[in-house]
Order: structure tokens, then sequence, then C-alpha cells
């Protein structure tokens, strides 16, 4: 039975991201308007911690399966592929059309769902993604698009007139599926061991995450990212 906890795992990220698409656009279930949005970037980051822990407990239990990669794979389309493309898209409704060309660049945000699918491909077929990615791991590009609508909600009016607006919406689902599928080597964050010297830009990664999170809470999500693309560079191509 043991070979099945990791799976029965994964279907409790699916099912995050079912009730994600849910929440987007089912406006009985909650009050209603941008709150929608909120719940379905929170059933994200709950996704994200199902994938995280599906992958902690197969190791543990040496709990490996064919049945589990592609289950994984099917799992995360829907919960960071799928989902945060209907999240940027319901942000694009809530954004003022500025012209009636704006209104055709909502459909845009479906690129983030394409290229996550390639993305998701691309790594179950590239035998050099075994140790580090090669362009931004879907849960990582869905994490921060679901800190955008939190933003929203606890920043200042700055950051939502910012964000809410169609053009930069367009580029950043432009922008965020060209880094899906990018030529780009990444850190992983599976430790082999705990050596200081081996995982040291790890380290700085989680630990400039806790600051930032404890200081700037949701508005820290693109922010770490960032950080974890700028210490990518420096590990492949200075350190290397």
């Amino acid at each position: 039975m043991k070979k099945h906890i990791p799976n029965a795992i994964t279907c409790l990220n699916l099912l995050c991201g079912c009730l994600g698409i849910v929440f987007a656009f089912d406006t009985s279930l909650i009050d209603k308007g941008f709150e929608n949005i909120i719940y379905a970037g929170y059933t994200i980051l709950l996704a994200a911690v199902f994938d995280f822990l599906d992958g902690l407990v197969a190791r543990s239990l040496n709990a490996y399966s064919e049945i589990g990669k592609e289950l994984d794979s099917l799992a995360d389309m829907v919960s960071f592929g799928v989902l945060p493309s209907v999240i940027v898209y319901h942000l694009f409704l809530e954004a003022d059309q500025i012209t009636d060309l704006s209104r055709y660049l909502n459909f845009s945000a479906f690129a983030i769902a394409i290229f996550s699918a390639l993305r998701l491909a691309k790594f179950n077929t590239d035998v050099r993604q075994n140790e580090n990615f090669i362009g931004l791991p879907t849960p990582a590009n869905a994490m921060l698009i679901a800190s955008l609508p939190l933003i929203i909600a606890h920043s200042g009016p700055f950051w939502r007139a910012y964000i809410l607006n169609p053009f930069f919406l367009f580029i950043f689902s432009l922008g965020m599926s060209f880094l899906l599928v990018m030529e780009l080597p990444l850190i992983s964050l599976k430790f082999k061991n705990l050596d200081y010297k081996e995982n040291l830009l790890r380290y700085i990664l989680i630990l400039s995450a806790a600051v930032l999170i404890l200081i700037f809470k949701f508005a820290a999500v693109p922010i770490i990212i960032f950080i974890y693309i700028i210490l990518s560079i420096i590990q492949f191509r200075f350190i290397r």
C-alpha cells in the first residue's frame, strides 16, 4: 500500500487545482467579486504544499513509479498551468479596458497554460533536469501568479492600478510563458546532503525567502522569484 501514498498526495494537489477553478468562476460559493480570485490563489499555495510532500514521501518510502511521475505532471498541469491562467484571465476582467484592442489581450492569459504544458512535457523527457531545472518550474510560476491578487488585496492603490492594467498583464503573461521554456538552468531545492558549501546558494535562497516573507508578506513572492533566478545565474554562469 505504501507505493500509493505519494499518488494519493498528488491527487490532493489535483483536487486543489480543481477547487481553485471552481472558486474563480462560481461566485455563489464566496461572497462575490475579487475575493474569488484570492481564494483561487490560496488553493495554488496549498497545491504547492502537496506537490512538495508527494516527492518527499516518495523518497522517504522509496515508492517511485512511472504512474506517479505521469500523475504528478497531470496534476501540476491543472494546479500550476490551467488555474494560474484562469487567475490571470480574471485579473484581465478586473482591469479597466483601455481600448477595444485590450479586450482581445485578455486571452493571452491562456498562453501560460499552453507553455506550462510544454514545460511539463520537456521536464519528463529531458535527462538534463534530473538534478536541476531548465526553465522556470511551473509551481514557482504559479505561486508568483497566486501572489498577485493577494498583493492587490493587501497593498495600496498604487499596486492595484499597476497590476490591473491590461497591457502589463499581457506583457506579464508572455514573459512568464517564455521563462517556463527558456533554456535557463535553475537551482533545484532537492538536497542530496546538508553540506554548507555544496548547498550555500540554496541556504541563501531559503533564508532570504523567510526574511522577505516576514517583512513584505505576499509582496515578497515576486522578489523571491527574482532572487531565485539571479542565484541560479550565479551558480551556473559564474561558479561552474
